[in-house]
């Protein structure tokens, strides 16, 4: 890795690797706190809303599901908000804020007594998701540098991929026997010392002194930033509607004991880790390529999921390919993202998980409303099935504008470097003999 240079010091590649390691705990972190409630879904909905889980569990249990749903819209609030608004201050500086913030919203999360100030306080959790993993993702790829940002945002988010191999599982399983509440101020404790770590090793880089809200903002009137996002928030339904539901379909579809919620956990994070590592080296040499290979690979993995999940086998490598594909969208899209906004860069990372979010609670909700009506716990998968169908056809879409565009000499961003092709048509009636 070659040296980078920050201010008036040079980077060795030991700190540039602990630098990133730090970001990546934060993406630990934030990773468990956001996936944790999916493994203690009873759990949250016997102790949060006790009446109802006694007379109607599976009532209760989508209920519940609205916690997972208050964090994403939390998310997506949050992340536009905040990157916009502080797009000048120095980036490690707003990373710190960003942890005090998720480690005070975690502890209330853990603290508060009803229903309805938990689902307000996952609201208020959530609000620097976007802006800590948009940010987090702009310094990796500065510290990586040219030609290598999609693996810089890879290793940013294998934090959050790797606690769900790690954290999710450990957590869910210390949940169920010390009760959610231990489990949510166990993540506090994660913030808290991703927060030190940031302040230790991560180098000072500037805000932006000629940014502002108006120019970030410039990113939500271009047309291919819409597709993106919402290739994320459709595609990534297909994940979320799977894993917000994964306790009840591992129980009762493939009829399993509790204890083995943790172990798929475990499966799916694995997946997921190694998708978004494979997903980070493919997009900086084809987004194209790679996204509809990511896309392709889901559909196949939610219909065999749909179709064997009442068997172990069948479970297990469903989850684990649905984990794989759907991660390896995740540095595929950011980049574009970046690609396509152009001098609005802060807005657009941070915008990317916003849409993951999107992603989630629409997952969650859709799934949620299936299981209420009676459909049953593997419905949720045939739901992320059409999500996924949709973020296809979406993608489809985007680069059909490309192509579109790169005919009329438009310069296009397209995998990592961007391109401009003059027509033919052009050279003929402009070049001499032509």
């Amino acid at each position: 890795m070659p040296p980078s240079t920050h201010g008036p010091t040079q980077l060795s590649p030991a700190r540039i690797r602990l630098a990133l390691f730090a970001l990546a705990l934060g993406g630990f972190a934030i990773g468990s706190t956001e996936f944790v409630a999916m493994g203690l879904l009873p759990n949250l909905a016997a102790d949060l809303l006790p009446g109802l889980h006694a007379a109607q569990p599976d009532v209760a249990n989508a209920q519940a599901g609205w916690l997972i749903t208050a964090y994403a819209l939390g998310v997506v609030v949050g992340a536009p908000t905040i990157a916009a608004a502080a797009t000048r201050w120095p980036r490690k500086k707003l990373l710190l804020a960003l942890l005090v913030a998720f480690t005070l919203g975690t502890i209330a999360s853990a603290l508060l007594p009803s229903f309805g100030l938990v689902l307000a306080a996952r609201f208020v959790a959530a609000l620097p998701h976007g802006a800590y993993f948009g940010i987090a993702s702009l310094v990796a790829a500065d510290l990586m540098g040219p030609g290598k940002r999609a693996r810089g945002i890879a290793v940013v988010l294998s934090g959050l991929t790797i606690a769900n191999v790690i954290g999710v599982p450990a957590i869910t399983w210390l949940g169920q026997v010390a009760g959610w509440r231990v489990a949510y101020l166990a993540v506090a404790g994660i913030f808290a010392l991703t927060f030190l770590a940031v302040a230790l090793v991560v180098p000072f880089q500037p805000g932006n002194p000629h940014s502002s809200i108006r120019r970030e903002l410039r990113a939500l009137g271009r047309r291919q930033v819409w597709l993106a996002l919402l290739i994320g928030a459709i595609g990534f339904g297909g994940l979320f509607a799977v894993y917000t539901y994964v306790s009840p379909l591992v129980m009762d579809v493939t009829g399993l004991a509790a204890w083995a919620v943790p172990i798929v956990l475990v499966v799916i994070g694995a997946g997921m880790t190694i998708g978004n590592l494979v997903g980070g080296v493919l997009a900086d040499r084809s987004v194209r390529r790679t996204m509809y290979g990511a896309f392709g690979v889901l559909v196949v993995a939610l219909s065999a999921l749909a179709l064997s999940a009442r068997f172990l086998a069948g479970l297990l490598a469903g989850v684990f390919l649905v984990g794989a594909a759907a991660a390896a969208l995740g540095p595929t899209i950011q980049t574009r993202l970046m690609d396509v906004a152009h001098d609005s860069q802060s807005i657009a990372a941070a915008l990317h998980h916003s849409a993951l979010n999107v992603g989630n609670a629409l997952g969650a909700y859709l799934g949620g409303v299936a299981i209420a009506a009676g459909l049953g716990y593997v419905a949720p998968v045939w739901i992320g099935l059409g999500l996924s169908g949709l973020g296809i056809l979406l993608a489809v879409v985007t680069f059909a504008i490309d192509r579109s565009r790169r005919r009329l000499g438009v310069h296009v961003p397209y995998g990592t470097a961007a391109i401009t092709v003059v027509p033919a048509t052009w050279l003929r009636a402009h070049l001499p003999g032509g």
